[in-house]
């Protein structure tokens, strides 16, 4: 008879600085529910622990100030260089009911998401009697500091942030969850809350929106949700969606309420030629429109025909990735039985170029596209 092996269900906290995640750990380890938490943090001397919580003997271990046990059957305990070690001595020591892993305030999920949900297959050793899985991932955004340091959230493409770049930092863990917990709710106007929770929207049109005041929020509403599912929160940004669109006037035609409201809108620029590298790098670097909050999809250029890039903008942050050669590079024979079994990539082709093109993602506000698209087009290669 195959022994089943357990599963521990993680949740995922993300959230720049100062947004309210270890407030709401703090929460999590007073919970009254019964529920047995393991608490990973990343400095364990910032979570406020009630010493009333605190387990008779202290901090455990011979001078080992990492792990703190609670009188309620949870622990806290510090995030380890090893992560898949860690889940898996935690899940695998049947102690505990749910695992919680607040991420540093500089981290990006998607790289900690992909690591818990791999291991089980890469080192099955280490998930023998019982394996984490991943729940729900949780975005904390502080509402209030959305308001007065992003300009009510649509300044996220400010250029005086230092190096750690917030607003990309914001941008990435808001794209990759299920759930964004807008914090601090009711210390902003409606308005100003209602503008907030629409730029977010646009950044993440699937996860759930809630609205809390300082980590006061009933935790059913995160935990053991089910919620979580790789693929489909991977795709669930509002950029890949854009991409994936075929029509680009479906998205003019959805942009309506707040979004016309506030100026909020989606675009996507296409366009069959190569762009000249130098002027399409120039444009960047010293025209780019500060209005555009995020930007992302795919381009090629005239000396470098046969390899697709992936552009991306976030904040300050830009950048141009190798993602591989195009289709059209295939030799012949191997070309026209590809097409023949992939229908979307042959319904696409074009007869020159093949499915070599630009297709570019904006999403922004009040964004002038005649301006945008009319400066991209000065970066097409004049063939």
């Amino acid at each position: 008879m195959e022994n089943t092996v357990k599963e521990i269900p993680v949740l995922l906290l993300t959230g720049y600085l100062g947004s309210g995640k270890t407030t709401l750990v703090n929460r999590i380890l007073k919970n009254e529910r019964g529920i047995k938490f393991a608490v990973i943090v990343n400095d364990i001397g910032e979570v406020n622990i009630d010493e009333d919580l605190i387990a008779e003997g202290g901090i455990v271990g011979k001078g080992d100030d990492s792990l703190v046990p609670l009188s309620n059957g949870c622990i806290c305990c510090t995030l380890k260089m090893d992560l898949v070690q860690q889940l898996s001595d935690i899940a695998q020591s049947g102690k505990f009911d749910y695992i919680v892993i607040e991420a540093s305030g500089i981290c990006e999920p998607a790289p900690i998401a992909q690591t818990i949900s791999a291991y089980p297959q890469i080192y099955p050793q280490l998930a023998k009697t019982a394996k984490a899985k991943l729940d729900n991932i949780v975005t904390v955004v502080d509402a209030l500091r959305m308001r007065d340091e992003f300009n009510k959230g649509n300044d996220l493409m400010k250029e005086n942030i230092g190096e750690d770049d917030l607003e990309s930092l914001v941008i990435q863990q808001v794209e990759f969850c299920n759930t964004i917990l807008l914090n601090k709710a009711s210390e902003v106007s409606k308005e100003d809350l209602d503008k907030v929770k629409d730029i977010l929207r646009h950044l993440q049109p699937e996860a759930e929106i809630i609205e809390c005041d300082y980590g006061d929020v009933d935790l059913g509403l995160l935990l053991n949700t089910g919620k979580f599912d790789f693929d489909r929160v991977a795709t669930s940004a509002a950029w890949i969606a854009a991409m994936e669109d075929d029509d680009d006037e479906d998205l003019e035609n959805e942009e309506s309420g707040e979004a016309l409201e506030y100026g909020i809108e989606t675009f996507v620029w296409k366009e069959r030629r190569p762009l000249d590298l130098s002027k399409f790098d120039e444009w960047v670097a010293e025209k780019w429109p500060k209005n555009v909050i995020r930007c992302k999809g795919i381009c090629y250029f005239e000396d470098e025909r046969q390899t697709c890039y992936v552009f991306e903008q976030a904040g300050r942050q830009i950048g141009l990735r190798n993602a591989g050669q195009w289709y059209a590079t295939m030799p012949e024979w191997q070309l026209k039985d590809f097409l023949e079994k992939n229908p979307g990539v042959k319904r696409d082709w074009d007869e020159k170029y093949g499915d070599r093109m630009q297709k570019l993602v904006f999403i922004g506000q009040h964004m002038d596209r005649k301006a945008i698209t009319s400066e991209l087009e000065k970066c097409v290669y004049e063939e």
